[in-house]
Parts: C-alpha cells; structure tokens; sequence
C-alpha cells in the first residue's frame, strides 16, 4: 500500500489496513511506503491474523515512512499471527519484518507502537533516522509470548541532526516456556548536538520455564549528548494474587489486572479502536 500526505493536510480518519494469510503453503510479503509533506499528520493502523495450520508459514513485510518538515506519522501494529500448536508447538508463523523511518527535514516526528501477541516467532526492529534538527523518534512496544513462542523485538534510533529526542518504552511479558527478548542499538552521531534518548525495558515473568533477555547498545559520540536507560525484571507474586483474593478477585482477572497496569504506559499510546481491545 501507498499513502501519500499532501503539505499541510492532517488526515482527518485513522487509515487503517488488515493482513490475513488464509491460503496453506504460503508466504505473505506486503510493501507498505508512507510519504508525509510539510507540516501534515497521519495515523495509520494494521492487524494481522492467521487461521491454525500444522505446518509453518512465512510473513515478511517491510514498511518504509518518510516524514517531511513539521510531519508527523503515527504507526500502530497489532499482530496477532497463529503462534502453533500450544501443547507441542507445531505449525505457527514466521514473521520476519523490516520497518524503519526517516525523519527527512526539522521538526518531524515518527512514532512506532506495536503490540506482538501472536507468531510462533517474532524478529521486528522498527528503527528511526533523526536526520532533521528537533526531530522526534518514537517506539512503545509490549510483546507477549506463551507456551512455545519467541519474540526477539527492539529498535534501532539513529540521532543524526541537532538537538533531536527519542523514547524507547518496550514491555515484555513471558508466560508458559515462552521466549522474550529486547533488542535495542541508540547512536548519537558527533554532529547530533544537545541530543536526548530515554529508554525504558521492563521484562515480566508468569511462571518458572519461561525467559526473558535484554541486549541494548548505546553508541554516544557527541559529549553534549543526554542518555537515560534504566531496565527490571519482575514476577507476579504469590502476595499480589493473594491481596486481590482477598478483595473478590479471582485470579484469572488478577493478572490481568497486573498485566495491564504493566503495559499502561504502551496502551495509552494505541488509537482508540486498538486500545478498547488491548
């Protein structure tokens, strides 16, 4: 798909797209180019899902935005591929996807929100190229993986141009002998002055066969930079569960109160539509 933003348009409705793999023995390979103009705004959402199948199929799109002076792109995914057989693992999809950005001219912005709950494994790195001054670079992310599922997911923020920002939120939660990993790379070029990066990676463990690893890479070369990068790993405890059984809370709504209070800060970012789901 194309979507093309003339100078000074905001689009006045989320545009929205659907991807399904319904055919066996197939793969799936969508091209999507977003070109926003001066001083324009776009907000563009994408689902994604997949009948069950024992066999594994491959999904590798690449998503390209490209944002002008003063425009903003707002890209929101949730993917919610068939992640295989929950008991043996078997079947699933492969989505391998390249996405990146390029923040072209001063004052532009792009936002990546993504929500990963599908596929039996996950490799996504959205990126952003801070080229203009002042621009902005976002990424909110929460990857979720259960039974047999792999997730490996980050971002790659490159700060070319002076006195640009971005903001790394990922969440990861890992149930069952799922698999999660962030995998994050900053770079603050010599030429970015007065540059800022705050990054945020908290992991979330349900039970004891399941992992979560966190690789992040920060590569400053301009000493008036600022960076922030704070990281933790929890678990869900016995005493929460037990504080809201005490209140009439049952389990099953328990954690997922936890789990939604966990991934707050990534929901709220979601249009409207997205977030009622999530």
């Amino acid at each position: 798909s194309f979507v093309y933003i003339p100078k000074n348009v905001r689009c006045p409705m989320e545009l929205s797209t659907y991807f399904r793999i319904n055919a066996a023995n197939t793969g799936q390979f969508e091209r999507t180019l977003i070109v926003a103009e001066e001083g324009s705004y776009v907000s563009y959402l994408e689902g994604c899902t997949a009948p069950m199948r024992d066999e594994n199929q491959l999904h590798a799109a690449v998503v390209e935005l490209v944002a002008h002076k003063d425009a903003t792109i707002k890209y929101s995914t949730v993917q919610n591929w068939y992640p295989g057989d929950p008991k043996t693992g078997k079947g699933g999809i492969y989505n391998f996807v390249t996405k990146r950005g390029s923040c072209l001219e001063k004052n532009a912005k792009i936002s990546w929100t993504q929500v990963e709950t599908g596929s039996a494994i996950t490799w996504k790195y959205p990126s952003v190229i801070l080229k203009g001054d002042n621009t902005v670079g976002e990424f909110y992310s929460v990857a979720l993986t259960n039974n047999f599922q792999q997730a490996d997911t980050g971002t790659k923020m490159i700060h070319m141009g002076k006195n640009t920002k971005s903001t790394i939120i990922s969440k990861g939660i890992s149930a069952g002998m799922g698999q999660n990993t962030y995998r994050g790379a900053v770079s603050i070029l010599k030429n970015a002055e007065n540059s800022r990066n705050y990054s945020q990676c908290d992991s979330l463990l349900i039970g004891d066969k399941c992992g979560a690893h966190t690789f992040p890479y920060i590569d400053v070369r301009n000493p008036s930079a600022q960076m922030e990068h704070e990281a933790s790993t929890s678990a869900i405890g016995e005493d929460q569960i037990y504080y809201c059984n005490q209140r009439g809370i049952s389990t099953e709504d328990a954690i997922s109160m936890i789990v939604n209070g966990f991934c707050k800060k990534v929901f709220r970012e979601l249009p409207m539509e997205f977030a009622v789901e999530a």
